[in-house]
């Protein structure tokens, strides 16, 4: 297993001891081992900084999407004072984001610009995401219209193409569901994900005529995140277990400790669009629910588990045909009779999970 080039004689001699040791002990341990070999963890976050650092130089972009989390935060370091930053909050609805956005523009010297959506921008982003994404699935509905207001108001503010902190999540185990696992689970698990991994933003990009750049998909960023064990991406740290552990530790001194180790927040609850769920809970009558759900289930195979995706599946339906009518794999998801990956657990078209 090799994660990093040693420079010098003595973390050659350091690294080939650590080899053999790492050798005959399971995976498990492995965090332990590096802890004995402390110029082997500082070569990685080394790496690590330098890497993301080339890729974000490399990017022509004048404009960033700044939630305030860790990943576009660590981006935004690295960009030229008064950059553009669009942070966008639902204007109705609790939102994290805000506060954090504006923490790390004013630390970095960016340009913020605010989009605050009403219920109005909300209803007519989820209709145009909608359009391009061809699906109905109720969660990547919630994030990419984020995604969709942040572009589009990039494009308003004359920005030609924004930069985002896509993929991080994926190669540094930053969703929740990946501290469960243990390290050889774990590794298993993204791995199937690099493989089936994508990104809803290149197609909004495309549609709404703005590029998309995207550092840590940066063919050097992305390969040598590949590379670091996964013992060290989701790791403990003052007793609580943490995603991107090494991304956190390789940026702690860098940015805010605040962001730094701020729990990672989907972006649907950061910018407040979570609460679209309650919103047609309390917006769609039980019995109209009810009637459309049995319709849909007889008529196009469609399973509605919620009011939300009553409504996402209408808009869908104002487009595109029953998911079953389209594609000709065998692979079907149980629940919509969409189409599906072989070793897919999860249906890109209504978001069931897993399958």
């Amino acid at each position: 297993m090799k994660i990093f080039k040693p420079t010098n004689k003595l973390d050659l001699i350091f690294w080939n001891d650590f080899l053999q040791l790492s050798s005959n002990d399971p995976l498990d341990n492995l965090f332990y081992q590096l802890r004995q070999y402390p110029c082997i963890l500082q070569e990685i976050f080394s790496n690590l900084t330098r890497l993301i650092s080339e890729a974000v130089s490399s990017c022509t972009s004048d404009c960033i999407a700044l939630s305030g989390g860790l990943d576009s935060s660590i981006l935004g370091y690295y960009l030229k004072k008064n950059t553009k930053a669009i942070a966008v909050v639902a204007k109705d609805f609790p939102a994290s984001d805000l506060v954090y956005s504006q923490l790390v523009a004013k630390e970095f010297g960016l340009k913020l610009y605010i989009k605050n959506a009403t219920i109005e921008d909300l209803m007519y982003s989820i209709e145009e995401t909608i359009k391009i994404l061809k699906n109905f699935n109720h969660i990547e509905i919630r994030n990419s219209i984020v995604l969709y207001l942040a572009i589009k108001t990039a494009k308003e503010n004359g920005c030609t193409s924004i930069i985002t902190g896509d993929g991080c999540d994926e190669l540094f185990a930053g969703y929740s569901f990946f501290l469960r696992k243990k390290s050889t689970e774990l590794q298993k698990d993204l791995e199937r994900i690099w493989k089936i991994m994508h990104f809803p933003t290149q197609q909004i990009g495309l549609a709404l005529g703005v590029g998309i750049e995207s550092p840590f998909l940066n063919e050097k960023v992305a390969n040598y995140a590949k590379s670091i064990p996964a013992d060290l991406k989701v790791h403990e740290e003052n007793d609580k277990k943490y995603g991107k552990w090494v991304l956190r530790k390789a940026f702690e001194h860098i940015i805010p400790q605040s962001i730094a180790w701020r729990d990672k927040s989907p972006m649907q609850d950061g910018s407040g669009t979570n609460s679209l769920t309650t919103f047609f809970e309390n917006s769609i009558k039980d019995e109209t629910f009810e009637s459309k759900a049995k319709l849909y289930l007889e008529k196009d195979k469609v399973k509605l588990n919620s009011k939300e995706s009553l409504y996402y599946y209408e808009l869908y339906r104002k487009y595109f045909d029953p998911p079953y009518l389209m594609g000709s794999s065998k692979y079907r998801c149980p629940d919509c009779q969409g189409e599906i990956a072989p070793d897919s657990h999860f249906c890109r078209m209504c978001g069931s999970f897993p399958i």
